[in-house]
């Protein structure tokens, strides 16, 4: 299932909790990290744990606490168990953190009875030596199935103004894409939008994360989960001309041509499997052409 939108809410806020997985979101990140004070850190898992055994129709992860901190190992020892999806793992610099963080969760999957690697392993990367690692990082643990990227601390780290046009961005997000392509992962999830009046621009953020090849997008508020699940969503024009390009073009192929023109448009086989792509991610959205 792709995830067009992985929510944060504060893991002890019992209010929040409470809703948060009636958000609309594809998965919903329960945060032990910076949502949370440090004195409540601990007394924050409870309710995590708590919240993670509700129904639910979406995917649940916890964001556990750096590894170069004294709360992560607690925090993972308390969330894992049958009803954890995944651990986001923040300020992922390092491939030893990665393989640091999968035996770790091997060790408590099998000393739990859980199965063998189900646990998903999240890292989002947020530092320039993260960046500079990024390659590395995609390949240190079979867990690691995509990446995200953080740009409070990214811009933070690097001493960046981080605008709302977010044009300064555009490297960073490119190399997430490259490394992950490159690495046959998923396509990444690109950061939070921080100015939460701003619609439009969030709107814009996530068509121009869309465009360049990430599959979602991290989210803070609620209010944020329409806007880029539409973005990430094939809509009615772009389902119905993939359909009419893949059919047309299946058509020419079985008369012995692999190249055609679709309404003026040249369609060969990197341009139909764009189409097929498209319709295959409608397919897992549970929508039709």
């Amino acid at each position: 299932m792709p995830f067009r939108t992985m929510l944060f809410t504060p893991g002890d806020h019992a209010r929040k909790v409470a809703k948060v997985f009636d958000a609309g979101a594809d998965a919903v990140i329960l945060d032990l990290e910076d949502a949370v004070a440090v004195d409540r850190k601990e007394a924050a898992r409870a309710p995590v744990v708590e919240a993670l055994a509700r129904p639910r129709t979406c995917a649940a992860y916890v964001r556990v606490n750096a590894m170069d901190t004294r709360f992560c190992h607690g925090d993972v020892q308390a969330v894992v168990g049958p009803n954890l999806d995944g651990v986001v793992m923040p300020m992922a610099e390092t491939p030893d953190q990665l393989k640091t963080m999968d035996w770790l969760l091997t060790n408590l999957e099998r000393e739990r009875g859980l199965e063998a690697g189900a646990i998903d392993l999240l890292p989002i990367v947020e530092t320039a030596k993260g960046h500079k690692a990024l390659g590395a990082l995609a390949r240190a643990s079979e867990r690691v199935r995509r990446l995200a990227f953080g740009a409070g601390d990214y811009t933070l780290d690097l001493g960046m103004r981080w605008t709302v046009d977010e044009d300064e961005l555009t490297t960073a997000r490119q190399a997430f894409v490259l490394e992950s392509r490159a690495a046959d992962l998923e396509p990444p999830i690109d950061t939070v939008f921080i100015h939460l009046g701003e619609t439009a621009a969030m709107r814009v953020s996530a068509e121009r994360a869309r465009d360049l090849g990430f599959q979602g997008k991290l989210c803070i508020h609620p209010n944020q989960i329409e806007i880029a699940n539409a973005a990430f969503t094939p809509t009615e024009a772009e389902l119905a001309y993939a359909l009419k390009v893949a059919a047309a073009f299946d058509a020419a192929e079985a008369e012995g041509s692999a190249s055609i023109q679709v309404d003026g448009y040249f369609v060969d086989y990197p341009i139909v499997e764009k189409a097929r792509r498209t319709l295959e991610l409608s397919k897992k959205l549970g929508r039709k052409a």
